[in-house]
């Protein structure tokens, strides 16, 4: 009777230890299953950059403490990108406020050398003439900063509009056909017969073109060779403009749409290259709902790709 009683209690125990083995099993897969919730969540409102926070149902104290922390972390974020984006849009609003003070004396100061170099003889004239160069090259760094300025503090307004890309970058090509013969350029266009439509301002997309064309020709006029692509996907259009130029090293790439970052080599001095102009055109193109990408190799091919939003009917 006492072996009979020893060993159902041995079996209880057993059934109760396999019973709490079997709850600690469940229970950590259902906590390291809202662990990697939580982790893919939060993974997703970092690569969104999204003002979301987590949300999750249970009764787990330590992941409730976890949630917690974790919403507070994004709270602390949120708080700080508002204080950087309101510091970053006054800082551009006060850069373009400086170059709109500068531009002023700058005009009368090239006004009165105008009238210096009439009135003047011959001896002081080259003088005068070299003087008057280099303020209307500073005129025009201080056009280019004061236009970078109002586009990134968002003070040019411009209308979005449905464009045919396809007659664009044909019209932009043969805008730049005298220049290219000339410098004895080979050409190659690609550009579909289907009209592709895009959301986009027909003066902004000018000023991308002609800052990439220019820029192609300026500095891979080593390979003679420039390139227009135009092809698409579901969503997007994309404009490559090809070189085989002397390229960029891969980790210069990630700079050259830098204000003022220029690469420090002797063609670019020669050139006059001041760092300005693809961030100008990047800033359009962002402003568009765009973008402008960049793939080099150097002595092979560059390529500059204009990503605008298409238009479906």
């Amino acid at each position: 009777m006492n072996d009979s009683i020893l060993i159902l209690s041995l079996l209880v125990c057993i059934i109760l230890l396999l019973t709490l083995l079997v709850y600690l099993v469940v229970s950590q897969k259902r906590t390291l299953h809202s662990i990697k919730q939580i982790c893919n969540k939060l993974s997703q409102i970092l690569e969104d950059n999204t003002d979301e926070k987590i949300l999750m149902f249970t009764d787990n104290k330590i992941l409730i403490e976890l949630i917690t922390q974790v919403n507070n972390l994004l709270n602390n974020r949120q708080r700080m990108n508002a204080e950087y984006r309101k510091s970053e849009l006054a800082s551009k609003r006060m850069l373009s406020n400086i170059s709109h003070d500068i531009k002023t004396p700058l005009t009368v100061i090239l006004g009165y050398l105008e009238i210096m170099i009439l009135n003047s003889d011959s001896n002081n004239i080259f003088i005068l003439k070299k003087v008057e160069n280099k303020a209307k090259q500073v005129m025009k760094l201080i056009n280019k900063f004061f236009n970078l300025a109002k586009i990134e503090a968002g003070d040019i307004d411009f209308t979005i509009s449905s464009i045919n890309i396809n007659e664009l970058c044909r019209e932009n090509i043969v805008d730049f056909y005298e220049i290219l013969t000339e410098k004895e350029f080979q050409v190659n266009v690609s550009i579909p017969e289907n009209k592709i439509f895009v959301y986009g301002n027909v003066d902004v997309l000018n000023r991308i073109f002609v800052n990439l064309l220019s820029n192609a020709i300026r500095y891979g006029q080593d390979g003679k060779y420039i390139g227009i692509t135009l092809r698409i996907d579901e969503s997007f259009a994309f404009i490559d403009v090809i070189d085989q130029g002397k390229g960029i090293e891969k980790s210069l790439a990630c700079n050259v749409f830098d204000r003022l970052y220029t690469l420090e080599d002797s063609r670019n001095r020669q050139l006059g290259g001041n760092g300005l102009g693809l961030a100008i055109a990047k800033s359009l193109a962002n402003k568009l709902g765009g973008d402008i990408l960049l793939e080099s190799i150097p002595h092979v091919k560059t390529v500059f790709t204009i990503k605008l939003r298409r238009m479906k009917y």
